[in-house]
């Protein structure tokens, strides 16, 4: 390209833009030309100024908008979709696939929150994701990951409920932080220490808040579980699905601590949780000869998993390879759209991904 000024090879001749293109020029021949040499020389500097603004303004935008999602710890969910395709392999006519970081960011958590019928769902992924998926995340996910753990611990504090089950999430993910934060220099999680050394503090801070925790009693004097027949508490309490409910709730009045200890509420959940094969090999009899099912669940529950079940469940269609919550309709092209679908456990949702 020409020199716009004076050709500092040649002192005393500069470059003019004439309509026949760029030409070189003598001090005399400026002279002899030097009201268009001017008028074109203005135009030029008016067009290159303009071009200057232009370009300081979007670089002026685009430095706000990077500063904006650098600073904004809090930033809004970048999709909100009921249901997204799952596609695994490069093809003509979509490159890539999709992974389990893209996934979590673009189904809509978000509103699984505040569903009553979504929210262990969602916890129950987020603790299997602490466990050994979080540096399978991309950055943008494990951000997202924190926003959304954050609205949890927010939601639980402002609703007095599920609070086991949140704290025993945050201490799961302080384990597996406290040694991944180890091998930050081995690309082990996205982003500097500081900010996971300050999102640690942030989960110490969350606990600490849930241990403060004081469920105020209800005002009214209405009819309580203690009113109720004895059928209709055993009742209720069949209806419980976890043994440390039942351990808490005999602990509220002797009358409940009796009822607690029924045997037959301890077999049912051994046998809703657990296999007979796997009942056979953790048998333990009393004195008296009668199966201790109370001692075998909590033995039980130390050995193999509990049986996850959920109001509300990820469904997987394997026609058209869409992933969906249950409630919500997806675009399949089947017959027959029912016999196609899987529900899918936290479990099923991370091995989903695992190419």
């Amino acid at each position: 390209m020409p020199f716009l000024g004076q050709d500092w090879r040649s002192p005393g001749q500069s470059w003019v833009r004439t309509e026949d293109g760029w030409k070189k020029t003598t001090r005399d021949d400026n002279e002899t030309n030097n009201n268009v040499s001017e008028r074109e020389s203005k135009e030029e500097d008016n067009y290159k100024e303009n071009l200057l603004l232009s370009m300081k303004y979007d670089v002026a935008a685009k430095k706000r908008k990077k500063d904006l999602l650098n600073k904004n710890t809090k930033i809004p969910y970048f999709y909100k979709d009921n249901w997204i395709y799952v596609h695994k392999g490069s093809t003509k006519e979509r490159h890539g696939y999709c992974t389990l970081g893209e996934a979590f960011n673009r189904l809509d958590f978000c509103s699984a929150i505040k569903d009553t019928r979504r929210f262990n769902y969602v916890v129950r992924l987020l603790e299997l994701i602490a466990k050994s998926q979080l540096p399978c995340l991309s950055g943008v996910a494990q951000k997202n990951y924190m926003n959304i753990l954050e609205r949890v611990v927010q939601k639980v504090l402002e609703d007095q409920q599920n609070v086991r089950p949140i704290k025993e999430l945050l201490q799961t993910l302080y384990v597996s932080l406290c040694s991944l934060v180890q091998d930050m220099g081995k690309s082990v999680l996205v982003g500097n220490i500081n900010i996971w050394v300050h999102r640690m503090e942030n989960i110490l801070q969350w606990q600490q808040q849930l241990d403060n925790i004081q469920i105020n009693r209800p005002m009214n004097t209405g009819m309580t579980l203690l009113d109720l027949p004895v059928s209709l508490q055993l009742n209720i309490m069949h209806r419980l699905s976890d043994g440390r409910d039942l351990v808490s709730l005999g602990q509220v009045c002797p009358d409940l601590g009796v009822l607690a200890e029924d045997r037959l509420l301890w077999k049912n959940l051994c046998q809703y949780h657990f296999t007979d094969r796997q009942i056979r090999k953790r048998l333990m009899v009393s004195d008296k000869g009668l199966l201790e099912w109370k001692k075998m669940y909590f033995k039980l529950c130390r050995c193999y998993p509990h049986k996850e079940q959920y109001s509300d469940t990820l469904q997987f269609c394997t026609h058209c390879h869409i992933l969906f919550w249950k409630d919500t309709n997806h675009p399949c092209t089947a017959n027959n759209p029912e016999s196609c679908s899987l529900s899918m456990s936290p479990q099923g949702f991370i091995n989903l991904f695992r190419f």
